[in-house]
């Protein structure tokens, strides 16, 4: 399958009527004017990405699930976008790039020499500059092969049906593809695929995966001391922290 082919069999899995679809291609040229605060981040668009496409408007009017707003967020729409990089090209800023520069949260399908990748980042307004808008976070799911048989990919493409989202607000839509994004990443660690609606167990799934995140690169970082210490007492003693942070690694990954 194609980068392209790849991309579409996502968007074919969120399954979106029709009027939601766009299909449109997205100028490059507006991404730079509207996208890169810096001149490097002006050079990353240019030199790394291929192609910007438009999947889909996920609104009101589109998809009969009501608009969202309070004191934090507005979410008026659901982008759903596609980019392909190029080789050599700088994915992780350029992902973080695009949620910055489109107002709307982005559902992000993107395709590159580290494969396809998902992500999503919610939104909020900025606290101290009226009318600026801010992203929490990106959450990525990375190197995704649809039609593979690899762990947890099925379940997650399986999920991403707008049937299976709640409908309450497009806000509770967006947060239920942000929180199978994070069941991906869950499942790559244990090997199944579980997607939830509860709040609490996709916080305590949430505090897991950052807490493994941190350890599994403490604990490479200990392992990487320990390999060229010489001297046995500070080793053993490097050995020993590194025990202590695998425990608590597995003592997360219960929560996963």
């Amino acid at each position: 399958m194609t980068a392209d082919s790849n991309m579409g069999a996502i968007v074919d899995a969120l399954a979106l009527p029709p009027g939601a679809r766009v299909d449109a291609r997205v100028p490059k040229k507006m991404f730079v004017e509207q996208g890169a605060p810096t001149t490097a981040d002006k050079r990353a668009i240019q030199d790394g990405i291929d192609e910007l496409q438009w999947f889909a408007a996920c609104k009101p009017a589109t998809i009969g699930v009501p608009a969202f707003a309070d004191d934090t967020r507005e979410y008026l729409e659901i982008a759903v976008v596609g980019c392909a990089f190029r080789p050599g090209a700088k994915a992780a800023r350029l992902i973080e790039l695009i949620h910055r520069a489109i107002p709307y949260p982005v559902l992000l399908i993107t395709a590159g020499e580290g494969g396809l990748a998902v992500s999503a980042a919610n939104k909020r307004r900025a606290q101290n500059e009226a009318g600026r808008i801010v992203i929490e976070g990106v959450v990525s799911a990375t190197d995704l092969q649809p039609g593979a048989d690899r762990p947890g990919e099925a379940g997650f493409l399986q999920s991403l049906s707008l049937s299976q989202q709640a409908r309450t607000d497009l806000y509770a839509l967006y947060s239920g593809w942000l929180s199978r994004i994070e069941a991906l990443n869950a499942a790559r660690l244990t090997g199944a695929f579980v997607a939830v609606d509860d709040d609490g167990a996709i916080d305590r799934r949430r505090n897991a995966l950052d807490a493994h995140a941190r350890l599994a690169k403490e604990i490479e970082t200990l392992r990487g001391k320990a390999k060229r210490e010489k001297q046995l007492n500070r080793r053993v003693n490097l050995n020993m922290a590194i025990q202590r942070l695998e425990a608590e690694l597995a003592a997360h990954a219960k929560n996963l």
